[in-house]
């Protein structure tokens, strides 16, 4: 993503992005095991790859059959990947290209719309000729980087090219989330908190080269109001809601707008008084990791 950056720093703001269709599906066994032989020359581990590759998966109970993909999940397929599409990588190194790829993942820069047009041509020609693959045609495009994204990354540009979230990335994690916070899921709030730390943690660790850090302060603020709306449902009589308010400082005299309130728990997460007693440093006692807050940790803002 760093490299990226500097190509369209270096005026290379058109990506030529090449999509693969049905990759891990439609690579060929015996092709790939050649590739892999001309560097391992080991018998024993050629036989464990073959063996891995044909061993079959299992979704949801089912066997599935895989004689002509590779196993996806595993740390072996974007390896095996790069094995396949190391003669890609060399002839765009041997046309002078500017470009970053990462498994089947491939994006190249070039200076204008015309030029990007004739190199999505010009890949597509090489990429189902001489490594039978086959380009999609749908996914792929020819746009300015701003527009296109790579690896859950895209771009956008004010004064200079910063690496920011791609829209799809941040509609996942919500729905992630969704599903960690959800009402229906009777656990307790801090068991809940260790499973939202799990995720947190390496989905941050993942995206830490994001330039944008104010989408974290909002992921945090809402992440928060999700937890409030657990609570609530949590605290779902009357006077254990009454009970557990007081406790928290809210006064007696306006604690009856929630206690005793009919609207639902969504609408009751952004009322004052539970802001004012659910606050951030409630939630940083009872564990939970803040995005912004590690981000400048692994930033090393300060």
């Amino acid at each position: 993503m760093k490299r990226a950056r500097e190509y369209i720093e270096e005026g290379h703001e058109w990506v030529v992005d090449v999509d693969f269709e049905k990759f891990f599906d439609k690579v060929n066994h015996d092709m790939l095991m050649a590739r892999v032989a001309r560097k391992v020359k080991d018998k024993r581990v050629l036989k464990l790859i073959r063996a891995y590759l044909t061993a079959g998966v299992m979704v949801e109970g089912v066997f599935i059959s895989t004689r002509v993909d590779t196993p996806q999940g595993g740390p072996l397929s974007p390896l095996l990947a790069n094995m396949l599409l190391d003669g890609l990588d060399k002839e765009l190194e041997k046309r002078g290209h500017k470009f970053v790829r990462y498994a089947d993942d491939c994006n190249i820069y070039v200076r204008s719309e015309r030029a990007g047009k004739r190199v999505m041509e010009s890949v597509k020609g090489f990429v189902e000729k001489r490594l039978k693959l086959k380009v999609n045609r749908k996914k792929s495009g020819v746009d300015k980087a701003q527009k296109r994204k790579i690896l859950g990354f895209s771009f956008w540009k004010v004064k200079q090219p910063c690496i920011r979230f791609a829209p799809e990335t941040i509609q996942r994690f919500k729905d992630r989330i969704r599903k960690l916070t959800g009402r229906s899921w009777g656990i307790s709030i801090e068991e809940r908190i260790k499973h939202l730390n799990v995720y947190l943690t390496g989905w941050l660790n993942y995206y830490q080269l994001v330039d944008t850090p104010g989408i974290l302060e909002k992921l945090d603020r809402w992440i928060r109001r999700r937890l409030k709306m657990c609570l609530l449902k949590q605290w779902k009589a009357p006077k254990t809601r009454r009970r557990k308010l007081i406790a928290l400082g809210v006064p007696k005299a306006t604690v009856h707008l929630i206690s005793a309130s009919r609207r639902g728990y969504w609408f009751l997460s952004t009322r004052k008084w539970l802001n004012i007693a659910l606050c951030p440093s409630f939630w940083e006692n009872k564990g939970l990791i803040s995005l912004a807050d590690r981000y400048s940790t692994l930033r090393g803002v300060s």
